[in-house]
């Protein structure tokens, strides 16, 4: 099969296997996103133009990568990073009341893992 150009159209079925879920996961993005606005062709077939897909590719890494909600993604996407609490208004961290993010997505990673292999 050939490769498609960078600025090439892509259906929704080509969307779904480059980030691994399934169609019915794109149209609900769809629904959540309204920044997500793909082409509709007669019949309802959608086709995501380069934009779309590079959008599509931020969705997967809020979601998936980096543990965001869809609310929380869809919040970053319209209103960008949360600005941290002036030093003044924050409290200073709790011994042991914070949490090692890399050792979450560890324990993330195994239990996935342990899921595919079972």
């Amino acid at each position: 099969m050939l490769e498609k150009s960078a600025d090439a159209f892509r259906t929704i079925g080509e969307m779904a296997d480059a980030l691994g879920v399934r169609t019915h996961i794109l149209r609900y993005w769809e629904e959540q996103f309204p920044m997500l606005k793909p082409l509709t062709r007669a019949g309802g077939r959608r086709l995501y133009r380069p934009e779309d897909v590079a959008l599509l590719h931020v969705i997967h890494r809020l979601l998936y990568s980096e543990g965001y909600t869809v609310k929380g993604a869809r919040r970053f996407l319209t209103e960008g990073e949360p600005k941290a609490a002036p030093a003044e208004l924050s409290a200073p961290p709790q011994q042991g009341s914070g949490f090692d993010r890399r050792a979450l997505q560890a324990v993330r990673d195994r239990l996935a893992a342990a899921l595919a292999s079972a």
